[in-house]
């Protein structure tokens, strides 16, 4: 009897060996899955019919009884400044994600969402304004950087898992997106061009050490004191910065990875001096390089972009406490260039 679309397996978020013990299981040679993993890991090809090594009768078993994630675009808008790209994504459920593809002077960018929504609440973000509606597979957050890859037809060298969601509340999923997204065998991305954003869910920073990856990892810090932090990220609430550098430096210690600092600046908020210098701190104490983001003015949270000097200005600052500071490029100003904001005007278009 058929399964119904829900019940599916998707084989597109299998790794190699998951297929492979699938497979035989079902009677199939061991090397069919092989087979089958390239074409969907190295030639994103997600149309059973066109696989046309394997067997029509294997072909017509797989159709029957598993499935193949789909992402087909909605909507892309190009920025006319840099040529940015972002993308609205469906899944086979109608399920909204965005994507966003930028060129660096090192390669080719593409940040992807781990969730349909997101359910930290941070008041900056636009990804969080309607909610967490469910996690991403791991095949459906490949088929964004292969969908990207396609419409494009540019080369995808650097992966960012920072557009909607939170990485680490979707664990398991993110994962096996990693090991497959670095697989000699499937895209064979270096692990080093890959970065993971997290808001701080202390105990999922452990267990990532754990896994012993090489990517890097990215954490939202957005203020120096728990009392400013609660106000602007409702994560602070659980873990204290304490907690999170205690977790940050065993990252460092497992991987040997040095950990960013994500530091959104809002202008009034959190720029200044005094937040320069007790940042300057923090990231001495576990080397942590820092990445200050002018913040993407969101409608809906009234947070204002700091000026240019005033960001130049906390950046130097930084660096005269021995700090490694980039500031990261406005890319996407002239689209709906913060994370969340194409998905969120598009939900509230629907529905009114």
């Amino acid at each position: 009897m058929d399964k119904t679309v829900s019940e599916k397996t998707d084989l597109r978020s299998l790794q190699l060996s998951e297929l492979e013990n699938l497979l035989t299981r079902a009677g199939y040679p061991k090397f069919r899955a092989g087979q089958l993993y390239q074409w969907l890991q190295q030639k994103g090809v997600t149309d059973l019919s066109q696989m046309s090594n394997l067997p029509k009768a294997m072909t017509a078993d797989l159709q029957e009884n598993y499935r193949i994630s789909g992402v087909r675009m909605v909507d892309r808008q190009i920025s006319k400044l840099d040529g940015t790209q972002k993308f609205l994504f469906a899944m086979d459920d109608d399920a909204l994600v965005e994507a966003v593809f930028m060129k660096y002077h090192f390669g080719n960018s593409v940040c992807i969402s781990s969730q349909v929504g997101c359910r930290m609440g941070c008041r900056f973000c636009a990804s969080t304004l309607d909610g967490l509606q469910r996690n991403l597979l791991a095949g459906e957050m490949l088929g964004e950087v292969s969908e990207v890859g396609k419409i494009t037809g540019e080369k995808i060298s650097h992966v960012v898992v920072m557009g909607t969601g939170e990485p680490l509340d979707n664990y398991e999923n993110l994962v096996a997106f990693l090991r497959i997204l670095t697989d000699e065998k499937g895209r064979n991305l270096s692990m080093r061009n890959i970065t993971v954003s997290t808001c701080g869910i202390v105990p999922r920073i452990y267990a990532l050490a754990k896994e012993r990856l090489s990517i890097t990892l990215a954490l939202s810090l957005h203020a120096t004191t728990d009392e400013k932090r609660r106000k602007i990220m409702p994560i602070a609430n659980e873990y204290t910065i304490a907690e999170l550098m205690q977790a940050v430096e065993a990252y460092f210690t497992e991987t040997g990875r040095r950990v960013t600092f994500e530091y959104s600046l809002i202008a009034g908020v959190n720029d200044s001096p005094q937040e320069a210098d007790a940042l300057g701190v923090l990231a001495k104490r576990v080397g942590a390089h820092v990445n200050l983001i002018p913040v993407n003015p969101v409608k809906e949270r009234g947070f204002a972009h700091p000026d240019r000097r005033a960001v130049e200005a906390f950046q130097v600052r930084l660096e005269k406490h021995g700090i490694n500071v980039s500031i990261r490029r406005v890319l996407g100003r002239d689209i709906d260039g913060a994370c969340g904001q194409l998905r969120h005007r598009v939900l509230r278009g629907n529905q009114g």
